[in-house]
């Protein structure tokens, strides 16, 4: 069974998936979560039903306990602090923003606001949970692409040299 905290990631992500796709409030996406928690499953569902035939995807189970202060604040998060963390991801990837998976794309930021927004957090359990939701939800080297990323914005941002970040030795 998942930590509460792991699956208000994934509820957080994929909610940003559809963020992203629809532009809907993510006031609104919360309240429809909270009045109906089962459509995160049909989109889980139907994103696992786009994967490339003869790539194994694990159907999550249900699991009504989650974090719902943690999927709060990064589903509020992230959408707040888009410019930040898009232009911290820009300067780690290859290609633009705008061309990166959807999914994978939810995920970075999501992993990113965390690391720029959350010192409490270690930025190598933020990192080990963005991969685990990419090998979940994500392409299928997906989760390779999300660990690279994101272990360079932590090794920027995560210096002591960051005011409020948490003093991170460096890889």
């Amino acid at each position: 069974m998942s930590s509460p905290r792991r699956q208000a990631r994934r509820y957080a992500v994929l909610a940003l998936y559809q963020w992203q796709l629809t532009a809907k409030p993510p006031q609104e996406i919360a309240s429809d979560f909270l009045d109906d928690p089962e459509w995160l499953d049909e989109v889980a569902t139907g994103l696992r039903g786009e994967a490339d035939e003869g790539i194994e995807t694990k159907a999550p189970r249900r699991d009504r306990r989650f974090d719902l202060g943690l999927f709060d604040r990064l589903l509020k998060g992230v959408p707040r602090e888009l410019a930040a963390i898009d232009a911290q991801l820009q300067a780690a990837i290859d290609r633009p923003l705008a061309q990166v998976d959807p999914v994978e794309r939810a995920i970075l930021r999501l992993g990113a606001f965390e690391i720029l927004f959350c010192p409490e957090v270690p930025y190598q359990v933020t990192i080990n949970e963005a991969v685990d939701l990419a090998k979940l939800l994500g392409a299928e080297q997906g989760h390779r692409y999300v660990n690279g990323v994101l272990d360079r914005v932590a090794r920027v941002r995560r210096s002591p040299a960051v005011p409020g970040a948490a003093a991170t030795p460096q890889r």
